[in-house]
């Protein structure tokens, strides 16, 4: 998968799809195909790290979808994802005792991406690193854990964040060579409804849409 080589309509195809996201795209020096704009930690606010994070010279071999359990906002602008970014890494940290946010990406309900735990942006960007989080146990240094903002428990999550999570979950998969099969969500690794059982019910879906993507 990392040596997959796009052609023109593939990665007009993957454009059109990041487009759907409520971002814009961005082309990565070294690759080859279209990155979705992923909001750092800076952009959002974030608060520091309380101790060093751990970099691991590997790549990911996974991607585990969760979701907050939060409020199902009708709020879907920027600045209330970069709140929902700000409130998650505030109970990480401060609830949680947590060194910072504890999964390495969030997506809010109106489609933005947002880098979670500093360093995971820079090190997907590279495709050969990750940075250990706090997402599940057992997976934190192999698996890139993506919050989905709201409780996926009896609906679905809403149009502009399902397309969001599939053009960030192609580019995760493009940059480290995941295949689409180890999709997985978190209750696949620990005892938690989580990401809850409308959404879980959608990951092959998901893996069904991230491959086409990826074609």
């Amino acid at each position: 998968m990392a040596d997959h080589v796009w052609d023109r309509r593939n990665l007009l195809r993957f454009g059109a799809l990041v487009a759907g996201t409520g971002a814009a795209g961005l082309l990565l020096p070294g690759t080859a195909s279209a990155a979705p704009r992923v909001y750092g930690c800076a952009e959002w606010g974030a608060r520091a790290p309380s101790d060093q994070l751990v970099t691991i010279g590997h790549k990911a071999n996974r991607i585990l979808v969760h979701h907050i359990a939060s409020a199902n906002s009708t709020d879907y602008s920027r600045e209330h994802a970069f709140e929902v970014a700000r409130n998650d890494q505030a109970d990480h940290m401060d609830n949680n005792g947590w060194s910072d946010t504890g999964q390495h990406f969030t997506v809010s309900r109106g489609g933005y991406a947002l880098e979670g735990r500093h360093g995971s942006l820079d090190a997907l960007r590279s495709g050969q690193r990750v940075i250990r989080a706090a997402h599940c146990p057992g997976q934190n240094d192999n698996a890139i854990g993506i919050e989905n903002e709201g409780t996926y428990t009896s609906v679905v999550p809403p149009k502009a964040q399902w397309d969001a999570l599939v053009a960030l979950c192609a580019y995760i998969c493009a940059q480290y060579g995941i295949p689409t099969a180890e999709i997985k969500g978190h209750r696949d690794f620990y005892s938690t409804e989580c990401p809850g059982e409308k959404l879980y019910a959608k990951l092959p879906e998901l893996r069904k849409a991230v491959g086409a993507a990826l074609r």
